[in-house]
């Protein structure tokens, strides 16, 4: 499935996977709801505030950080050590430049932290105790492990422990979370941000902060966040793999991600979706599974928000 919007300024996701109205409840549909909004209204105020492209991404993600619906920063998943690892990756489609953190812990909004590898030295990826500790000499918001962990995540760490088994997140929901937008200069920035796989064997990475696998931003054709399993988009370089059909082969977004998503991850066994916003201001939502925790902001200020495959509103 495919959405296309015309004239936006800001897409995000906060994960996709087999996500059903009656598994979800009417209660957490609503908050899921709220909280996206949240968070494109905070991207918004960025927009307005003349922030660059990576302002406003930078926004958009760090309210879903901090929010525990989702799988990433406060609320995220627990690793076979029982502790929260986090992976975050920004990409600046003006000049081409990236910065990632894989691994890294008490860092409150780990997207800062890969923002900072990006902007304060000459690398791109940043892992473990070295991402820990350059965050922190970044002068960036530590806070105690604790902070990260909450009594539903733990639960369901406790399950795949007992179970002996690695989940992509509860019940197979990929709860990973990005944003791609544009700027008024016309400039485009994507970032993500995850927390893995429940009970993911110590040390392992997934695409969220691996270049051109899960983010991707290039001012000649788009910026793109994506979600799921992260093997699968690493194997195929998912989130390249659009930017080139649009580059090499003059497609459109909304054909470019449907190859990807729909054709290219599914062949491999991968599922989960994307959002990306394209240089000239359409944004598209593109998912292979039955929902994605999505939404979209148009330059009206106006929102569309949706969970299920039904289209957003």
């Amino acid at each position: 499935m495919v959405e296309l919007f015309p004239n936006a300024i800001l897409a995000i996701h906060g994960g996709a996977g087999v996500i059903r109205r009656a598994d979800l409840g009417p209660e957490r549909e609503v908050a899921c709801r709220a909280a996206l909004e949240t968070a494109l209204r905070h991207g918004y105020k960025a927009f307005l505030d003349g922030g660059l492209a990576l302002d406003i991404v930078e926004a958009a993600v760090c309210a879903l950080e901090d929010n525990p619906l989702f799988n990433a920063g406060k609320g995220a998943v627990l690793d076979s050590t029982g502790q929260v690892s986090l992976d975050a990756a920004v990409m600046d489609g003006k000049t081409g430049s990236a910065g990632a953190v894989t691994g890294i812990r008490s860092v409150r909004n780990p997207i800062k932290a890969a923002r900072a590898v990006m902007e304060q030295t000459p690398h791109v990826l940043l892992c473990g105790d070295g991402a820990t500790e350059f965050a922190l000499q970044s002068g960036l918001e530590l806070v105690p492990d604790a902070y990260f962990v909450t009594e539903e995540r733990r639960r369901q760490w406790e399950v795949q422990r007992g179970r002996g088994t690695v989940s992509l997140s509860e019940d197979n929901k990929f709860g990973t979370v990005g944003a791609a937008a544009r700027d008024q200069n016309g400039s485009l920035a994507a970032a993500t941000s995850t927390g893995g796989m429940t009970n993911k064997r110590f040390g392992r990475v997934g695409d969220s902060p691996i270049i051109g696998a899960g983010t991707w931003a290039d001012n000649r054709t788009l910026a793109l966040s994506a979600t799921g399993h992260g093997e699968h988009f690493m194997r195929c370089v998912a989130a390249h793999a659009v930017h080139s059909r649009m580059e090499l082969l003059g497609a459109g977004i909304g054909e470019a991600l449907a190859a990807v998503v729909d054709g290219v991850l599914i062949e491999s066994g991968g599922h989960g979706g994307m959002i990306a916003v394209s240089a000239d201001g359409t944004a598209g939502l593109a998912f292979n599974c039955p929902g994605m925790y999505r939404g979209v902001l148009l330059e009206d200020g106006s929102v569309r928000v949706g969970v299920f495959s039904d289209p957003c509103a």
